[in-house]
């Protein structure tokens, strides 16, 4: 003990002493530069007061989007690195440090709840799982979400987000592609609505197959929607592309899509329209769900602006 802590009254210490702070207390908006309080941010579900949807993964918007209780589903199981890839980093160590970032085993969640009072599956792409990108997995859960739908004779709404398909599994990822399609045809087959929900960013693989399929297309503000992304097109075309390229907006006004939509109307939209495809009465929509806890969100990587993760 020295001179200056026997003179320091009780409890002035503490007082002076530095606090921890969550690292995620506060998150800037990239459109305003804003700096917007976490709890706030959550209030709104994920946009900011200037507007910018953030992504959310699979917790928050099951939570988002049903109207009470739902149901996970498990998703199915692959063969792990069948082509035993490796660029920097082996594919193996990859997917695990996705999973330990998420909490999830692959970028693709399944739930099956209510959606103004109609029984309905959703499948939800994370993007913060490897980007999103399409794999095996991922294509054998929208396969699984698809068949679980036919068999429950209810609709299936899928939020899409990624970044293309999986590299690391090459042909077995691109397989993918005509697979989840004929999942689709099944679904028409059957006579049931597929609603698909463009969220930020949807491209590569994913836009060339079942994002780009639904009977109705949604689309949250100023998601980017396209094949190749703007800057290698513009590389390879050596163009100037217009403002607003690629964004939900443009692609609404050349007729790409049907809707662009808030996220806090997407629940009472898809409502409207799951009645009217399932031809079901006009209900009241019971009240949402509390919040997720933060122990799962923080594993599910919900709240936070995610880069393009190499893969």
């Amino acid at each position: 003990m020295n001179w200056l802590s026997k003179i320091t009254p009780p409890g002035m210490s503490k007082i002076f002493s530095k606090r921890d702070t969550p690292d995620n207390l506060w998150v800037k908006c990239p459109i305003s530069g804003e700096m917007v309080f976490q709890k706030d941010l959550e209030a709104g579900q994920f946009v900011t007061p200037a507007g910018h949807h953030m992504r959310i993964g699979p917790a928050w918007r099951f939570q988002f989007t049903f109207d009470d209780a739902f149901e996970e589903l498990d998703t199915p199981e692959v063969p792990k690195d069948p082509l035993k890839f490796r660029d920097e980093k082996t594919y193996v160590s990859k997917i695990a440090a996705a999973r330990k970032k998420t909490g999830r085993d692959d970028a693709m969640a399944i739930a099956v709840g209510r959606i103004g009072g109609v029984e309905s599956v959703v499948l939800v792409q994370n993007f913060a799982f490897m980007g999103g990108s399409l794999g095996m997995a991922a294509g054998e859960s929208f396969i699984k979400a698809a068949e679980t739908a036919i068999a429950k004779r209810a609709p299936l709404i899928v939020f899409t987000a990624a970044g293309g398909a999986r590299m690391q599994e090459g042909a077995l990822s691109l397989m993918q592609m005509p697979r989840t399609t004929i999942a689709v045809e099944m679904l028409r087959d059957a006579s049931l609505p597929y609603v698909v929900v463009l969220t930020d960013p949807t491209t590569g693989g994913v836009t060339a197959s079942y994002a780009m399929l639904g009977d109705v297309q949604i689309a949250e503000p100023g998601a980017l929607i396209g094949f190749a992304g703007p800057r290698v097109i513009e590389q390879t075309i050596r163009e100037k592309l217009p403002e607003g390229f690629q964004r939900a907006e443009y692609l609404l006004e050349k007729g790409m899509i049907d809707q662009v939509v808030h996220r806090h109307e997407i629940p009472a939209t898809l409502a409207r329209m799951l009645r009217v495809l399932m031809k079901r009465p006009s209900a009241s929509t019971p009240g949402r769900l509390a919040p997720p806890s933060p122990d799962h969100v923080a594993a599910d990587g919900g709240s936070h602006e995610h880069p393009t993760p190499g893969h």
